[in-house]
This record gives C-alpha cells, sequence and structure tokens, in this order.
C-alpha cells in the first residue's frame, strides 16, 4: 500500500510537468527564438531555479551522496566547494556581460550563434564546431541522467530498469519536443523548488533518526580519515565479489588516503566548468533584463549551497545509518531513495524521491533543447540551409533531439554505470571547450576567431585524450582532466589570437560599447539603422 501511495504522488507530478509543456506549447512554437530562448523574457527567480535545476541534475541528489557515504567528506566536500565557488564567479563574472554581449553581436539567442556573430565568422566555423561539441557531450550528459531514472524506479519499486529508463526518457522528451524551452524553463523552476524541498527533508529526517549530530559525528569518526579534510576513507574490498568486506555486521576500512595538494586543486576545479556550461549560459541569454541578474545571483548562490551542503550530508548521515547497505559507490548513488522509504510518510516520500525524477528531468529536457538548437539554428539554418524557415527549424531540432534521446538511452542502458564518472566526463568536455573561450570573447578585445577556433579544439581534444594516455602515467597527471584542458585551451587562445591578424574595427566597435547600452526586450533586435551607425564608426 505504502508503495501504491508513493507511485501515485509521482504520477501526479509527472502528469503536471507534461501538462506544463501543453501550456506553453502555443507560445513556444510561434517562433524559434520563442522556442529555444523563451523570447528573452524570463525573469530573475525562473532564470536563477532554472539554471541551478538544469545544472545539478540527478547528480545532486544521488551522485554527490554517494560519493559522499562511499568515501567521507574530502571528496565531496573539495567538489561541493569548488561548484559553489563557480556558481557565484560565473553568475558574477559572465551573466550580465553575456546577456549585453548576445544582444549587441546580432541577438544570438544560442551559444554557437553567440560565438560566430561575436567574431562575425560569416562562414559558421565556430558555430557549427561548437554544435558538434555540445552534441557529442550532452549526449553522454543525457544519458547520466536516463541512469538516474531507472536507478530511481529499481530502487522505489523493483521494476525492471531497462523499461524505467526508456519510459522516464520519453517523458522528458515529450514535454520538451512540445513545450520548448518556455516549458523547460518553468518545469526546471519547480523542479528546484522541489530539489530544495526534497533536500530540506530527508537531511532533517536522516540526522533525527540517526541519533543526533553528536551520534553521527561519534560513529563516522571511528572511520578511518572519513571525515578528514585531506584524507579518504579506504574500503577493504572482498576478492570473491570486488565489493566491500563486511566482518561483524560493519564495514571494514583500511588505512585512509592522504589527499595531496594536485587532488584538492583537482576537484576545486570542478568550478571552471561553469564557464562553459551551455545549459547555463543559456539562462543568461534568456534572462528579461540584464539589471535583474544581480537578483538572480544571490538566489542562484543561496540554492547552490543549501542544496550541496544537505547533499554531502545526507550521503554522511546515511553511513552512520545504514553501514553495510551500499558497498560500493555505485549502489550508494541510492541512498537518498533508501532514506526517504524509511523515513517518510509514503505520499511525503513519493514528493521528496520525484525530486529525483525533477533532477534528471531538468537537466535532460536543458540539454535536449540546447543540442537541439545547435543543431537547427548554427549547422542546418546557419550552414546548410540558410533560406530555412522557423517552422523547418523546429522541426529539425525535433529530430535532433530524438536522436539524442536514442543514443542517451543506448549511454544508460549499463546499469552498473556511476553517475558521478559520467557527469564528470561530460562536465570536463563542455567546461574546457568552451569556458575559455567564453572568459575571453568578455574580456580580451585581442580575441580573433582563429584563437577560438583553436581553444575549443584544444579543450575538446584534452579532456578526450587525458584520463585514457595521460592520467594513468600517475602524479600530478592524475589531475581532473578539466584543469590541464582548460589551461591549454586558454592558451590556445592567446597564442593564436596574438599569432592573427587583429579583429576588425567593426568587431572592436561592439566590444568597446557593448556595456554601454541597456538593452531590454523591445529594443534588442539590431535593426538596418543601428548596424549603418557601427560601421560610420569603424
Amino acid at each position: 500500500m505504502n508503495n501504491l501511495w508513493v507511485l501515485l504522488a509521482m504520477v501526479v507530478y509527472f502528469a503536471a510537468m507534461l501538462s506544463v509543456g501543453f501550456f506553453y506549447s502555443k507560445r513556444s512554437n510561434s517562433s524559434a527564438s520563442q522556442y529555444f530562448a523563451g523570447g528573452r523574457g524570463v525573469g530573475p527567480w525562473l532564470t536563477a531555479l532554472s539554471a541551478e535545476a538544469s545544472d545539478m541534475s540527478g547528480w545532486l541528489l544521488m551522485g554527490l551522496p554517494g560519493l559522499a557515504y562511499a568515501t567521507g567528506i574530502a571528496n565531496a566536500g573539495w567538489t561541493a566547494a569548488g561548484l559553489a565557488i563557480g556558481t557565484y564567479a560565473n553568475w558574477k563574472l559572465v551573466a550580465k556581460r553575456l546577456r549585453r554581449y548576445s544582444a549587441a553581436a546580432g541577438n544570438a539567442i544560442t551559444l554557437p550563434d553567440y560565438f560566430s556573430k561575436r567574431f562575425d565568422d560569416s562562414k559558421n566555423i565556430l558555430s557549427t564546431l561548437a554544435a558538434i561539441i555540445i552534441i557529442v557531450f550532452f549526449s553522454v550528459y543525457v544519458g547520466s541522467c536516463f541512469v538516474t531514472v531507472g536507478k530511481l524506479f529499481d530502487t522505489l519499486f523493483g521494476f525492471d530498469y531497462h523499461l524505467m529508463m526508456i519510459l522516464g526518457a520519453i517523458i522528458v522528451f515529450a514535454y520538451t519536443v512540445i513545450g520548448g524551452y518556455l516549458s523547460v524553463v518553468a518545469t526546471d523552476f519547480i523542479q528546484g523548488l522541489l530539489m530544495f524541498f526534497a533536500l530540506i527533508v530527508v537531511f532533517t529526517g536522516t540526522v533525527a533518526s540517526a541519533g543526533g549530530i553528536e551520534h553521527v559525528a561519534q560513529v563516522l569518526q571511528s572511520i578511518p580519515g572519513y571525515i578528514s579534510g585531506n584524507q579518504t576513507a579506504s574500503a577493504v574490498l572482498d576478492q570473491a565479489t570486488g565489493l566491500q568486506a563486511v566482518q561483524q555486521g560493519m564495514p571494514v576500512f583500511g588505512q585512509p588516503q592522504t589527499m595531496s595538494a594536485i587532488t584538492i586543486i583537482s576537484l576545486l576545479a570542478w568550478g571552471l566548468g561553469y564557464f562553459g556550461m551551455p545549459q547555463v549560459l543559456v539562462r543568461f541569454l534568456s534572462i528579461r533584463d540584464a539589471d535583474e541578474i544581480t537578483q538572480s545571483r544571490i538566489i542562484a548562490t543561496t540554492w547552490c549551497v543549501i542544496s550541496l551542503a544537505c547533499a554531502i550530508a545526507i550521503g554522511l548521515v546515511g553511513r552512520a545509518m545504514l553501514p553495510t547497505q551500499f558497498l560500493s559507490q555505485a549502489s550508494a548513488e541510492t541512498i537518498f531513495i533508501v532514506l526517504s522509504q524509511m523515513l517518510l510518510p509514503a505520499i511525503v516520500c513519493g514528493v521528496v524521491v520525484s525530486g529525483i525524477f525533477a533532477a534528471s528531468m531538468s537537466s535532460s529536457s536543458s540539454y535536449m533543447i540546447i543540442a537541439g538548437s545547435a543543431v537547427a539554428e548554427n549547422l542546418f539554418r546557419g550552414l546548410l540551409y540558410r533560406k530555412a524557415t522557423d517552422r523547418q527549424v523546429m522541426f529539425v531540432a525535433r529530430i535532433t533531439m530524438a536522436l539524442i534521446f536514442c543514443f542517451g538511452c543506448a549511454v544508460a542502458w549499463d546499469q552498473h554505470s556511476s553517475i558521478f564518472e559520467v557527469v564528470s566526463y561530460a562536465w570536463a568536455g563542455l567546461g574546457a571547450a568552451f569556458g575559455p573561450l567564453v572568459l575571453c570573447s568578455l574580456y580580451w578585445r585581442r580575441t580573433t576567431w582563429q584563437g577560438a577556433l583553436a581553444g575549443m579544439i584544444s579543450g575538446s581534444i584534452v579532456v578526450l585524450i587525458w584520463p585514457r594516455y595521460i592520467a594513468p602515467l600517475g602524479g600530478m597527471f592524475s589531475i581532473y582532466e578539466l584543469l590541464p584542458a582548460f589551461i591549454i585551451a586558454l592558451l590556445a587562445i592567446i597564442i593564436v589570437s596574438l599569432a592573427t591578424p587583429a579583429p576588425s574595427k567593426h568587431i572592436t566597435y561592439i566590444f568597446d560599447h557593448y556595456m554601454d547600452a541597456d538593452r531590454t526586450v523591445g529594443d534588442m533586435m539590431l535593426d538596418s539603422a543601428q548596424h549603418h551607425s557601427i560601421e560610420e564608426h569603424a
């Protein structure tokens, strides 16, 4: 009976999300700008919470608690610190400038579009490459979200992982295709609130059920290195099963592993990824007014810090409550679900665990709509068929989303995949390919399109080859691939830009003045008179 109430609450939630998609379908399908960027009319609250919900995904409710449960506070804590710093820095350094520059540079509504228009790339070389990078890494990202969905239903109800993974993926695909960007933002806002509520409720419940903070601390202190800031707990594995060994009803740990400075820097480097995350950057492009970004920054940073802290605490307290429940990191990623079942009334549990599905829906829908817009707007209309109508562009976007849906399901087919590991790879790819370029495009006048191209290519290549060929060398080379890839991409942009002809006067004029104008929805479009004025000054 309890499971029936949980399932009922989740079904109601799913129905509500699909209803939002249908509600926005007419408005979203009125034009490509509405479908891909909401007509640049999104308010500060929706912008902030949708950005955070789409960014964190199921990783926040499953991957991060699972990491904390398996290894202790250090790994998860340093990663969370990097993410919190990165969130604030991205809103502070990038958001307002990107919003204004995207309007000044021809009203760009996608990140690839912004790159081409920022550097006056009439051949759309930059937007084409950016679109390809987005497709590659977002397809992996979508797969990680579908893994979350399958694990959720398998753990809660014992349903077949593969069947539920596909069913959940179909729901996400349906409301994204129907409602476009506005449905994604609106549902992400709801899901951001639900995720926040779920984390607070489960954290509070676990601390109370575990006998209070003092008792939890006492249990965790008995595990070598578990609550140290520079050590990680090291599980002793059973040779027969490959899982953590258990003796006398307690998990067995060996000597803790001391974290080197390289490892800590590596974890903090997760924050660099924000500068290149399309699902966050598109929120900056679509906000109603650049002056509302300060409010959004406060909301987003507060949400991020509290949510990350609760997610880690749930993993730690879960270890004290259920010391031998999960004997691998992949299985530990269901700790949030198990605790919800144990502690909450069935109907509340249904609402809370819907937060996991909410996280996956918000992220995967954002990835789909951004990848679809990149292919349709930047490859199809920008490169292959420049006379394409908005209706044709939106049709191509939907076909693209269908292909990504299929690829994501293929990635998620292995139910033993670690969500944390899958996300870390895609995060590094997008952060290194786009992050250095976004910063240079906004702050360095001398950046050229050739430098931009070199940055995207080098960042992507380093992420692809580092884990397989360089990290195994060990030592300083074992660092998270995002950091070396980010640095190499930044150096490539600088070196190639200095070695190639300086940008045209047209480009430098816009750069020198893009922060002057306070553009609102009504005057964002640069009309022909403005273009002539720019050319005359140049």
